[in-house]
Formats: structure tokens, sequence, C-alpha cells
């Protein structure tokens, strides 16, 4: 685990601590998990395949997030010797809202300094027709390959447009699986470099009227012809879809994104990895057990009973160690590395890392910094510097604290304590320095 932190407020610029399990999507979680996973096998394996066991370590450790009876950091002003407590926080990706925002944030910041080059970019979708989508579903390793047949249709067109010999195109792919109304739609957000890089480096811009059109055809081909090879269709199926109008299969091709554009090419970054939701569009009905999400317009609405939004959310977490971001060609790990290798041997020094530092990406205090522009190391009283000087993990401590301060995390009728005293551990501090945030720190 790593630890959670502090949410700031738009309007005043103050931090907060977040409280997540007063959030309409935490108490949906808690309060229907264990009835959604005894009705799994019968109401829901049918329509999402078998219970995945991930899916349970995944929604326990989401539970545990940003609760403070978990454990927790003292982070002290040695000026004034005011203090707040930090607490834990999952890290998982795709279902807790806090920490994949601060993944995607990160992300954004590594493929900008660390993989995309100063060249323009163009953003692809790739996405399928629904009558095929079940096998994406039912067998997620099928992901892999569709990832791997966009970058060859992608890779191909490039090197047929460059007309160049060891031309090298490079792109960042992300594996998406849903849709609007959390539908389970597999499709891919490709970044791609608009041309090719030569063996020396030097980069070959392609033309700027690019036809997407000229892309499904050859996408289609190597789908229909991929699941036929692994005997998920057959002949019937490929007769069907080609003889449609539209097939389903759809390419879409943005804008060229020129280098100079940074903020549009960190903010697309982010978008790519999105989360496969948003917790400012749902409304929890407790005594209904009902679950109102809003699409991405705000026009629409979609009414599900909690157990199924629950089944619709966990079809989008991906497996242990299942890959949803793929670096292709130029930006490959491989060539990366190779290039790094190079340019350290020709070196007569050590060559420092002028990229993404690794420190960096877990510099919590620094992301919320960049996006809303308040440092929460700062203290709010007297302006001086703030650091962790401790981390508290035994139960017992934990818990003598947290009833010293009045903290009683899971009593959500009862009203906020009065404002404590100083102590000989923490000064003022109470329960009136937390609200919900949909943020995480680290």
């Amino acid at each position: 685990m790593s630890l959670d932190t502090l949410a700031v407020s738009k309007n005043t610029k103050e931090y907060r601590c977040r409280k997540p399990q007063y959030s309409p999507y935490y108490r949906c979680i808690e309060d229907n998990y264990e009835a959604f996973e005894r009705a799994y096998d019968t109401k829901y394996q049918e329509k999402f395949g078998y219970f995945r066991p991930i899916i349970s370590k995944v929604i326990y450790q989401y539970l545990d997030c940003g609760i403070l009876a978990n454990g927790f950091a003292r982070v002290k002003c040695h000026k004034c010797k005011s203090e707040f407590l930090l607490a834990y926080s999952c890290k998982r990706r795709h279902f807790c809202p806090s920490c994949h925002a601060k993944r995607c944030v990160a992300f954004g910041e590594f493929a900008c300094s660390n993989v995309l080059k100063k060249v323009p970019h163009r953003h692809f979708v790739f996405s399928i027709p629904k009558i095929i989508r079940i096998y994406f579903l039912f067998d997620r390793a099928l992901l892999k390959e569709l990832a791997k047949i966009a970058w060859q249709v992608l890779s191909c067109y490039y090197k047929n447009a460059l007309g160049k010999n060891g031309v090298a195109p490079a792109a960042i792919c992300s594996i998406q699986t849903f849709g609007d109304m959390l539908r389970f739609n597999p499709h891919l957000h490709i970044l791609c470099a608009d041309g090719g890089f030569g063996n020396s480096g030097i980069f070959y811009a392609a033309a700027a009227d690019l036809d997407a059109g000229i892309l499904e055809p050859l996408f289609r081909h190597k789908i229909l012809s991929m699941l036929k090879r692994r005997g998920f269709i057959g002949e019937r199926v490929i007769e069907l879809v080609s003889s449609w109008r539209h097939s389903g299969f759809n390419v879409y091709c943005g804008e060229r994104i020129y280098p100079g554009d940074t903020q549009s090419m960190e903010n697309l970054a982010r978008y790519i990895i999105r989360a496969s939701f948003s917790q400012e569009r749902l409304s929890y009905i407790a005594d209904k057990s009902k679950v109102i999400y809003k699409s991405k317009t705000g026009n629409d609405s979609k009414e599900f009973d909690a157990l199924d939004f629950i089944a619709s959310i966990c079809s989008h977490i991906p497996n242990q160690n299942e890959q949803t971001v793929r670096y292709n060609g130029y930006y490959s790990n491989v060539c990366r590395g190779k290039r790094k290798k190079q340019a350290m041997a020709e070196s007569d020094c050590v060559i420092e890392n002028d990229g993404y530092a690794k420190a960096a990406n877990k510099s919590w205090a620094r992301l919320i910094k960049k996006i809303y522009e308040v440092d929460p190391l700062v203290c709010p009283k007297c302006k001086g510097q703030m650091r962790i000087i401790a981390f508290i993990e035994d139960y017992k401590i934990v818990k003598k604290i947290l009833d010293y301060l009045g903290i009683y995390e899971f009593e959500r009728d009862r009203p906020p304590p009065k404002k404590l005293a100083a102590a000989d551990l923490f000064d003022d501090f109470s329960q009136n320095d937390y609200i919900d945030s949909n943020y995480t720190d680290f």
C-alpha cells in the first residue's frame, strides 16, 4: 500500500483529507458487494463469465483505501507544530476512482517526458462491432491480439506512406473495455507519431491529409481472420459482417497534434487511460439498492440495480499483471532501452536522466500542486513546510489516536465532534478537517 493524499477545495484553495466511505460509490460497494458475490454464479456468470479471483482482491483493498483505521502517516509542520493524518491508499486501477486519477496524471507526465518525442502525433481509436465483443469479454487474452492487430495496421500504413527503407513508426496503445453507461465495449486508443523514425533517429513526417477510411478494411480483415483461426467464428459470421453496409468496425483519426502543443499531448495521454466510470455521474439510493448513472453529456441516465452496477464495474477490472498500455515500434521498451545504453556508451561521463524520474512519479504532493495549484505540504496556518514524520500501522496505537481525536469513520449519521484542544501528539486537529474527494495522493 501507499499513502493517501489530501484533497483540495477548488473554491477555497484549502486542503482537506478525503473521506471516501461517505461517497455514494463507496457506500454502494460496501452495502452490496457480499450479496453480489453470493449471487454471481447464478445471476451473472452467463453474462460476464466466471468469477475472477482478482475481483475480490481489488474490492476488499478498495474498501480499505483512505481509511485511517487501517494505518496512516503523521505529517507535521516543524514551525507551528500543527499536524494532520495521511491514510493509506489501495493503488487499484479502474476501480478506485482516487487511485486511478493519480495514475492518469502520473502517466501523462511519464508519457510526455520519457516516451513521446517532439514530433507530430495523431490520436487513433479502433473499435469493433457488438456481435464479436462477447469473445473479448470471456477471453481477455484476445485484448492483447486486438492491440497487436491495430499496431500492425498503423505500422503498415506509415511504412507504405513514407516509402523509405528501415523507417520505424512509433505509438502508445491503451486498451479500454468500457463504453458509455458502463457497457462492455473493447476498443483501443492509440497515440501514434505521424510518420516514422529513420535509423539515425531522424523523423520523417507523413502527409497531413490522412484518411482513416483506408485503415478500416485491413483492420476488419485481420480481426475476423484472427477470430476464425482461434475457432470463435466461422465463414458464416464473416460473410454476415461483410455484407452489412456498416460493419461496426471503425477507425477514428484525430487532427495532427504538433510538437509545441505539450499540454494537449499530456491531456490526451491522461484521457486514453481514464477510469471506466465517473464518480460525479453516479447517485446511490440506499433504501432501494438502486444506482442512477448519467451519460457523459448529462442528457440521459440509466437506472441500475446495485448488484447489476457492481457486475458492470467489475467486468472492466484488468486481470493480475494484465497490460492495458503497450509501447510499440520506436517507443517500445526495447528500443528505448537500446537508445539509452548507446547514449551511455558514447559518453565519457554518467548521463543524468533528463526525462521522467522515478521519484517524481511517487511525489503525490507535486501532482496535487500541479492539478490544484496549491501545495499540500505548505502549512495552512503558518505557511511553513510540512513533512512526514512517522508511519503508524499498529492497530492498538491507531485506535488510541483516533479515539482521542474523536474520529469515528463509519458512523455516518454521527455529527462531527467539536474542535479539540491542542494535545501532546496533535495540534488543532478534528474530524471537521475531512471532506470527500475524488482524487488520490499516492
